[in-house]
C-alpha cells in the first residue's frame, strides 16, 4: 500500500457515544438523552449517561492515543455542553473541557479534528421543533461561531455536520434514531434545514478566519440493484431514489448548488421548505470533504407486489426508495451488525466522486470500521476479522489514490468501544476494548497493527 508522505492517520469518536458525564458541569440534555431513556428505544435499555466516562478520563485517553502513534483525533463537540438550551447562555465549563482536550492533543503532537454536530441536538431545541424548525439552522451557526471563536486559535480544520443523512432519515423518517419520528416529509424537511445550518455555519466561520479549512462529513456508498427486473418494475425507481437520498441530495446541493431532479420530481413533499437563496447558502465553497464508508448499498428486486415505500400526498408512509426492492443478502465477512464487507466499494466510491464532481475538494476518510466482539484470552484480543477489514479497506484507499483521487487522511471508526446508538453497548467497533463496568481500556491486536501502519505510512 502506498500513501502520500503527508497522509494523516488517526481515529474517530463522538461526544454522546463516549463522554458520559450527562449532567456534569452544566451540560443540558440532548435528544439522545431523552431517546435512550425512553423504554424500548435502545437495546438493553442502555443510555449514554456514563458511556466510557471520557469526560473524566480524557487525559488517560489522550495518552493512549499518543502511545498508539495517532497523528490526528477526530472528535465531536456536544452542543448542549456549550449551550445547555441550544441558544443563549454559554456554559464556560463545557468550552473549557474542549479547550483542555485541544491543548493536551497538541502537546502530544496529535492534530485535533472537531466535528460540531454528531446527532446530539439539545433537547430544548427539539421542543421547539428541532431540525423541522428553520430557526435551528441559525442556532447551529451561532453555536458553531462560539466554539470556533474559542478554539480556532489552535484548531485549523473543522467539520460542520456528521452524517446528516442519519439525522434526517433515521431520526425523522424511520424513527430508529432520536428524536424518533416516522414521517418521510419530515425527513426531507430536516435534511434541508441540516444543510442550511451547515451553510450558515460555514459562512459564520469563514467570516472570522477565512484561511481555516472547513468541511462536512457524509456517509456515502455505491447503490446497486442486484439481479434482473423488467424495465417497468418499480425497483429501478427505488434505486434511483436511494442513490438520490444517500448520495446526490448532499453532494449536489453542497458542490453544485442544486438538488437532484429525482427528488425535485417528488414535488412539494420535498421542496416545501426550500426558500430562495437557500441553495446558494448551502453551496458555500469547502476546503475538504469527509467520507464515512462501511458497506455498499445493495438491494434486490421485490416481486411480492408490496405497495409500501412511496410517500403519499401528505408525506406519510414508508421511506421512499423502498417500494419494489428489499435488502440484498449480506456478502463477505458479515459483521456483528449484519453488515456486508465490501472493501472494493470504497475504491469505486472514491473514484466516482473524483469523476462525477469537477469541484470535488480533497477527501478525508473520516469513518471506516466494523463491529466484532472477539474474546479476550490472557489479556490479548486477537481480532483477526477487524484486522482483515482494516487492511482490505486501506488497500482500496491506496488504489484510489494511485488512480489520482486526492485522499488526505484516514480516521478509523472507532478508537474505543462505545455507546453504539440504538444498539446500546451490544456492538463493539473499537480498536480499543472497553470493559464497561470497570472502564479498563485494552488495545486489541488491530490497534497494535494500526500503530505499525501509522509508523510505516501504510506499510504493514
Amino acid at each position: 500500500m502506498k500513501f502520500p508522505e503527508n497522509f494523516l492517520w488517526g481515529s474517530a469518536t463522538s461526544s454522546y457515544q463516549i463522554e458520559g458525564a450527562a449532567t456534569q458541569d452544566g451540560r443540558g440534555p440532548s435528544i439522545w438523552d431523552t431517546f435512550s431513556h425512553t423504554p424500548g428505544k435502545v437495546v438493553g435499555g442502555d443510555t449514554g449517561d456514563i458511556a466510557i466516562d471520557h469526560y473524566n478520563r480524557m487525559p488517560e485517553d489522550v495518552q493512549i492515543m499518543k502511545d498508539m502513534g495517532l497523528q490526528a483525533y477526530r472528535f465531536s463537540i456536544a452542543w448542549s455542553r456549550i449551550m445547555p438550551e441550544g441558544k443563549g447562555a454559554i456554559e464556560k465549563r463545557g468550552l473549557d473541557f474542549y479547550s483542555r482536550l485541544t491543548d493536551q492533543l497538541l502537546e502530544q503532537g496529535i492534530k485535533p479534528l472537531p466535528t460540531l454536530y454528531h446527532w446530539d441536538l439539545p433537547e430544548a431545541l427539539d421542543k421547539e421543533g428541532g431540525w423541522l424548525n428553520r430557526d435551528t439552522a441559525q442556532h447551529f451557526a451561532d453555536y458553531s461561531a462560539v466554539v470556533f471563536e474559542t478554539l480556532s486559535d489552535r484548531i485549523d480544520t473543522w467539520a460542520t455536520l456528521n452524517e446528516p443523512w442519519c439525522s434526517a432519515f433515521l431520526g425523522y423518517g424511520a424513527g430508529i434514531h432520536a428524536p424518533g419520528h416516522q414521517n418521510a416529509a419530515e425527513a426531507f424537511k430536516a435534511a434541508h434545514h441540516l444543510l442550511l445550518g451547515h451553510g450558515k455555519a460555514v459562512e459564520a466561520m469563514r467570516s472570522m478566519k477565512p484561511e481555516h479549512k472547513l468541511g462536512i462529513v457524509l456517509n456515502l456508498a455505491p447503490v446497486y440493484l442486484i439481479g434482473e427486473a423488467p424495465a417497468d418494475h418499480p425497483a429501478h425507481q427505488a434505486i434511483a431514489l436511494q442513490d438520490a437520498m444517500l448520495n446526490r441530495l448532499w453532494l449536489n446541493s453542497i458542490l453544485s448548488g442544486e438538488y437532484p431532479s429525482t427528488l425535485l420530481d417528488l414535488g412539494s413533499v420535498f421542496t416545501s421548505s426550500v426558500q430562495e437563496g437557500d441553495l446558494a447558502q448551502i453551496s458555500r465553497p469547502l476546503d475538504w470533504l469527509g467520507v464515512n464508508y462501511y458497506q455498499d448499498s445493495r438491494s434486490v428486486p421485490d416481486f411480492s407486489g408490496s405497495t409500501s415505500g412511496y410517500i403519499d400526498s401528505t408525506g406519510n408512509g414508508s421511506m421512499p426508495g423502498s417500494q419494489g426492492v428489499k435488502p440484498a443478502p449480506a456478502v463477505g465477512e458479515i459483521t456483528d451488525f449484519g453488515w456486508s464487507t465490501t472493501p472494493d466499494g470504497l475504491r469505486v466510491l472514491l473514484e466516482s466522486l473524483d469523476q462525477d464532481y469537477e469541484n470535488m475538494p480533497p477527501i478525508m476518510i473520516t469513518e471506516n470500521g466494523c463491529a466484532y466482539d472477539d474474546p479476550m484470552v490472557d489479556g490479548v484480543i486477537d481480532d483477526k476479522r477487524r484486522i482483515a477489514y482494516l487492511t482490505d479497506h486501506l488497500k482500496a484507499v491506496s488504489e484510489a489514490i494511485e488512480q489520482g483521487v486526492d485522499v488526505r487522511g484516514y480516521m478509523h471508526w472507532s478508537l474505543f468501544d462505545n455507546f453504539e446508538w440504538a444498539e446500546g453497548y451490544s456492538k463493539r467497533f473499537g480498536l480499543i476494548h472497553v470493559d464497561f463496568e470497570t472502564q479498563k481500556r485494552t488495545l486489541r491486536n488491530s490497534a497494535k497493527l494500526y500503530s505499525k501502519i501509522i509508523r510505516n505510512n501504510g506499510d504493514i
